[in-house]
């Protein structure tokens, strides 16, 4: 875990967790199709942010059904919220568009009968969140699923709009995502952007909020952050380890991932060029019988072309 500082003073201090770029999405429950439950309730802006799903075999028999993450990333709520809530987990995930763009949205499980994962935990598409409950009788057993653009909604929906500048219909927004390009790089994913129940946003989340939102949804409004950002390429999130470390890498999705930058130069095991490879670690390489050592730069590593 590290810090991220998006302003000035501790306020504007974000705890971030490295993680890897979701693979694709499913259905939280019957996984990964959703197979044996359906939806009961749909997703309509200026009234139900989510969906609400049941088991299909009537009644409450789907209490204690198992509840699944819809894709890899990590827990930034996990909480009793009593009131119309109850057991709520939170998951945010890092994705990369088909466009190549980097994005975040969270998924929220309410109403839970049980948690099963803390805050700061990674968590794998199709991993156990929790299981299904209404929360403590005050409804019919059921799943209410929500997938939202703004990231510092937290439990807060009141003080945010109830349209698409926020929220994705979760449905549309699995079948679009099924599969995605991923990559073994890790992006910082800050996990305390918004406020506890009731609470109010600090400085810094309002800027997270301006700039995971298409629409500057609060009332004091949102300015840009610095270091988390939104651009035409997507959310401008740094890359924190795997090839190329330390470089900013942009991804051409049809072309595949970028190669480290790279010289040409005479060596010695063979014709050139040779690839000169900035390690970020100390790196050991046996090569045609020999050991060559870093960190620093390498000449010797042949180039994959």
């Amino acid at each position: 875990m590290m810090t991220v500082l998006l302003g000035a003073g501790p306020a504007a201090a974000f705890e971030t967790i490295r993680c890897q770029l979701a693979d694709g999405f499913d259905f939280p429950c019957g996984k990964p199709e959703g197979a044996g439950y359906y939806k009961a309730r749909g997703f309509w802006p200026n009234g139900h942010l989510g969906e609400d799903w049941n088991g299909s075999g009537g009644g409450d028999s789907d209490l204690g059904d198992p509840i699944y993450s819809i894709g890899r990333g990590i827990v930034v709520q996990s909480e009793d919220v009593k009131v119309g809530w109850g057991n709520v987990v939170i998951i945010r995930h890092v994705f990369r568009e088909v466009t190549g763009k980097i994005e975040m949205v969270d998924s929220l499980y309410g109403h839970l009968l049980e948690r099963k994962v803390k805050v700061g935990q990674m968590i794998e598409k199709g991993q156990l969140v929790g299981t299904m409950g209404g929360n403590n009788g005050m409804y019919p057993v059921h799943l209410h699923l929500e997938v939202r653009k703004n990231l510092a909604i937290g439990m807060n929906r009141s003080k945010f709009a109830k349209d698409y500048s926020n929220y994705h219909s979760p449905t549309a927004f699995i079948n679009a995502h099924r599969q995605l390009a991923s990559d073994f790089k890790k992006y910082d994913v800050p996990i305390n952007t918004f406020a506890p129940y009731g609470g109010e946003l600090t400085e810094a989340q309002e800027r997270v909020s301006g700039a995971t939102s298409s629409a500057a949804n609060t009332a004091s409004g949102s300015a840009p952050s610095r270091g988390f950002t939104r651009t035409g390429r997507g959310l401008a999130i740094p890359v924190i380890n795997g090839p190329g470390s330390g470089y900013l890498l942009r991804v051409n999705p049809q072309r595949g991932p970028p190669r480290l930058p790279q010289r040409r130069r005479p060596g010695h095991l063979g014709p050139p060029p040779y690839r000169a490879a900035r390690c970020p670690l100390p790196l050991r390489i046996r090569m045609q019988g020999r050991v060559i050592s870093g960190p620093g730069l390498n000449p010797r590593l042949p180039m994959v072309r």
